[in-house]
């Protein structure tokens, strides 16, 4: 029985060619069945007889029919699908025997890692930049610049260390905003700061090595780490900054040390001179590295931005990371890392084998928006409107429950911490909230052992004000359901 519709755009032969698929890989026409002969199909049917030769032959090519001299059309015994996909009978599952295919080690602990999960941004997701308000249109003018005769280098490949106008914009710019002390050699374009931890670990790790990580942390470096097998020490973060004595006591012969300098994720804490100095000293004893993310250090309310440690390095320890996911927009998916330059040649080896280079028109565009001046006009604009955004979040959260949840401003980021007391559960807390629409991560969620705070991330940086009211009321309903 077939369905053929002679009004439709799709030929007959060709409707006739799928109807005819479409039973024999269903299984109403068995291997072996033989088919109508042509003419008698195109009788009974109103068809032309070319119209089904064409449709019996398009199916002898892809092996769906067998002809026979003088015998006729026959289902193919072998069917294309049965080729391709192999389908084996699921045996049956031993009695407590989890069916799913197994991973590995390590491949178990990252897929444990929840917390790098993206929820839909929204009131109050950290890490979200103000995306309304960024100069889109000058943005697409630079490309669309760029993609006008774009020269043979951009369409067939690129540079393993990123697209070199761009690096001498960045070490310019780095110099100046940062007080990076690099040249554009020392500069490698990747897509995103998880690349660069990962570049970084190949290059400096052997399966085993310890390395400190911030207690608590960021799982995304967290993650990248563990995915290179390293054995990660969680080293508490106090007021000053990661407790480097405790790192000595505890893995005095760390390969590795992870660190936020500038602004600590996710409690904000900035690093002391005195804790930046030690830090570089047990480096350089240790013949081990240090790992600096300066994620969103740009956003500073208080004076100027704080000096990147990259800048204190006499002795080559430090491997500077960035991205523009915060002052940009996160799917631009463009990052930088600031390696040492002995080790140089071998990161760029590394990073050709790991995906070659991000778009080079992307890059090529980039360059020119922070040669332009577009990206710190963008930043300065951005650190106004954040400031902004903070004080309201600051007042809108008075409303609160009184007592409960500890917010005091911060002079930089795109987050604050509230702090909820020590036998609080915030992670329930935090699955409430979202039920209501909102997101607030638990804070123990960033802790891997030891002492734990409570708290909530409240991103303030990418929600207008209208969503910070409404949020707030919405946390408090969470809250008042505790």
């Amino acid at each position: 029985m077939l369905s053929l519709d002679p009004a439709s755009a799709t030929p007959l032969y060709r409707q006739l060619y799928f109807a005819i698929r479409e039973a024999i890989l269903a299984g109403r026409l068995h291997p072996g069945t033989r088919l109508p002969a042509t003419r008698a199909l195109a009788r009974d049917h109103g068809l032309s007889r070319n119209t089904v030769v064409s449709a019996y032959e398009q199916l002898r090519a892809e092996g769906y029919l067998d002809g026979r001299v003088g015998a006729g059309s026959f289902v193919s015994a072998v069917l294309p699908e049965a080729l391709l996909h192999a389908r084996q009978p699921q045996a049956e599952t031993p009695a407590g025997r989890d069916s799913r295919p197994a991973l590995s080690a390590r491949g178990a602990r990252l897929a444990a890692l929840r917390e790098l999960a993206r929820s839909p941004p929204r009131a109050f997701s950290p890490g979200v930049p103000e995306l309304a308000s960024f100069p889109f249109d000058d943005w697409a003018r630079l490309l669309a610049r760029r993609w006008r005769n774009p020269p043979r280098s951009f369409l067939v490949g690129g540079d393993p260390s990123g697209y070199r106008p761009l690096r001498e914009a960045l070490a310019v710019y780095l110099g100046a905003a940062r007080a990076v002390s690099c040249d554009p050699d020392q500069i490698l374009i990747v897509s995103g700061a998880q690349q660069a931890v990962d570049l970084a670990a190949r290059a400096l790790l052997d399966p085993g090595d310890s390395v400190w990580m911030e207690e608590p942390g960021f799982g995304g470096t967290r993650g990248a780490l563990l995915a290179a097998g390293a054995k990660l020490v969680p080293v508490p973060v106090d007021d000053e900054g990661i407790d480097v004595q405790q790192g000595r006591r505890m893995a005095p012969g760390a390969r590795m040390a992870c660190v936020s300098p500038s602004h600590q994720y996710p409690l904000g804490v900035t690093m002391t001179l005195r804790r930046r100095l030690e830090l570089l000293d047990w480096a350089r004893a240790a013949d081990a590295f240090v790992l600096e993310d300066d994620y969103d250090s740009e956003y500073r309310y208080a004076g100027r931005p704080l000096a990147a440690m990259q800048g204190l390095d006499d002795a080559g320890r430090i491997l500077y990371i960035g991205s523009f996911s915060k002052v940009m927009f996160p799917g631009l998916r463009i990052g930088y890392m600031v390696v040492p330059p002995g080790l140089v040649e071998a990161f760029r080896a590394i990073r050709a084998l790991v995906d070659s280079h991000p778009s080079s028109v992307a890059q090529a565009a980039l360059g020119d928006f922070i040669a332009e001046g577009y990206l710190a006009a963008h930043i300065r604009r951005m650190r106004a409107l954040y400031a902004e955004r903070q004080a309201i979040l600051l007042d809108t959260l008075q409303a609160l429950p009184a007592g409960l949840l500890r917010v005091a401003p911060h002079d930089a980021g795109m987050h604050l911490v509230g702090l909820l007391p020590d036998d609080y559960d915030d992670t329930a807390l935090s699955r409430r909230a979202a039920a209501l629409g909102i997101t607030v991560p638990a804070l123990s969620a960033f802790y891997r052992g030891g002492t734990v705070k409570r708290g909530l991330l409240l991103g303030y940086a990418g929600v207008g004000e209208p969503e910070i009211r409404a949020g707030a009321a919405r946390l408090a309903r969470a809250l008042a359901g505790s």
